[in-house]
């Protein structure tokens, strides 16, 4: 083997185990909460607003994440709910287990967060085909800038809050314990 595949080889290698112990260039985060004895976590890639390698801030909503097409919800591998016990989200029951989870982003009407039963993918392409369902998703505008993609799940009232924070906007739905 001549000098630059036996180079090309050890760059590879290297790089295949040094990123994943990185985080590659969206560090990675898990957030949960438990809610009358029944804890909902979600794993996810956490883009940053800047392009990485340099200083340019990309538009979000509406570019980076286009409007009216599913988006993976995140970086690198698909975004995971788990649910140890059955959740009722924006209204559709989600039975105990692990789910992917993706966006469909719109600037005029409804936004969707879609529960897909598809998982253990990379996060693109998006698997539209088995989907568990769709909720609503509601917009409200942030004070302060978010320039990392923020998910998290949160007690509220008697049930609990997944909240999806990037730029100036903030996604979320409600979800309770199933009976």
């Amino acid at each position: 083997m001549n000098m630059l595949k036996q180079a090309f080889i050890v760059t590879a290698l290297s790089a295949a185990t040094v990123l994943p112990a990185l985080g590659g260039v969206s560090p990675h985060d898990t957030v949960s909460a438990t809610i009358g004895g029944n804890t909902v976590k979600i794993t996810y890639g956490r883009p940053f607003s800047k392009k990485p390698g340099t200083d340019t801030v990309r538009v979000v909503w509406g570019s980076l994440v286009p409007w009216d097409k599913a988006w993976r919800l995140g970086a690198d591998q698909a975004t995971t709910l788990v649910c140890e016990k059955a959740i009722v989200l924006g209204g559709t029951t989600v039975p105990a287990g692990t789910y992917t989870l993706y966006m469909v982003p719109s600037e005029s009407g409804t936004s969707k967060l879609a529960i897909s039963k598809t998982t253990g993918k990379w996060g693109i392409p998006v698997d539209e085909k088995n989907d568990l369902a769709r909720v609503d998703l509601k917009k409200a505008p942030l004070d302060t800038q978010v320039d990392q993609l923020t998910l998290s799940v949160a007690a509220e009232g008697s049930g609990g809050v997944i909240k999806i924070q990037w730029e100036k906007t903030q996604y979320s739905v409600g979800f309770a314990n199933a009976p």
